[in-house]
């Protein structure tokens, strides 16, 4: 393709592949979408050879008019934007300031959900970003629905608030943020939260959170640390795993 939007789809392609490498989606589920102006967005589209996430290559990330909520570009050929292209056009006109929207399936967010616990912050310094998203607050959407019309995404959005994250309770996750690989690693720390909470009551106990003094002891290390190096490291992981974009 020759529209300039060569990088932003790579972006996008190294994204879904991260999600599936750290097993937030599976199989064929799960999609992003990247804002390119006041329309248009590019979306991860499935096409008539679908191989799911884990092989997204650029070609599949296709220009998607959110208002007639189809492809846009000159080569569309067979392929279809996902049936949940609302959970993207919704929050991203409900939310000028958001450029990515994430949508995954990690099973242990799903288990979480059903399980009925909210995702507190039960640890500190092993993963402080995450303490702090779930200091936030995570709220959770409590339908399980395919959420394949306005009216549901626009109960979606109602659930998701000012937050940056949102679980769909038996469903999955939605994620924002200001590029591909912020709303990633959004989805990435709700999956930890998830992670940790049912490990700790695999043995027994039931997790509180961290007292406030511990919270208030949490520094933000930054940009480069929390986001430009901890996505190289992802994506030296995917290098080393055979499932770089060449």
């Amino acid at each position: 393709m020759s529209d300039g939007l060569d990088g932003l789809r790579r972006d996008v392609a190294l994204g879904c592949r991260v999600m599936a490498h750290r097993g937030l989606v599976e199989n064929i589920l799960g999609h992003i979408s990247l804002r390119i102006d006041g329309g248009r967005a590019l979306v991860r589209c499935r096409g008539p050879r679908e191989r799911g996430l884990r092989f997204t290559v650029p070609d599949d990330v296709r220009v998607v008019d959110m208002d007639a909520g189809e492809i846009a570009d000159d080569r569309a050929g067979d392929y279809a934007v996902p049936s949940e292209l609302p959970i993207h056009t919704s929050v991203l006109a409900a939310h000028p300031d958001v450029e990515c929207v994430v949508h995954a399936h990690p099973p242990d967010v799903v288990v979480a959900s059903l399980a009925g616990f909210a995702l507190e912050p039960i640890f500190g310094a092993y993963d402080i970003p995450a303490a702090h998203l779930a200091a936030a607050g995570i709220p959770v959407h409590p339908r399980s629905a395919l959420i394949r019309t306005a009216e549901l995404a626009g109960e979606m959005v109602a659930s998701l608030g000012e937050a940056p994250a949102l679980v769909l309770r038996g469903h999955g996750v939605v994620t924002t943020g200001a590029d591909v690989a912020d709303a990633v690693l959004r989805a990435l720390q709700v999956d930890t939260l998830a992670r940790i909470h049912l490990r700790v009551r695999a043995v027994g106990s039931v997790p509180g959170a961290i007292p406030d003094a511990d919270l208030g002891e949490l520094p933000d290390l930054g940009s480069a640390f929390n986001h430009e190096t901890l996505w190289r490291h992802h994506l030296a992981a995917l290098e080393q795993d055979g499932l770089g974009l060449t």
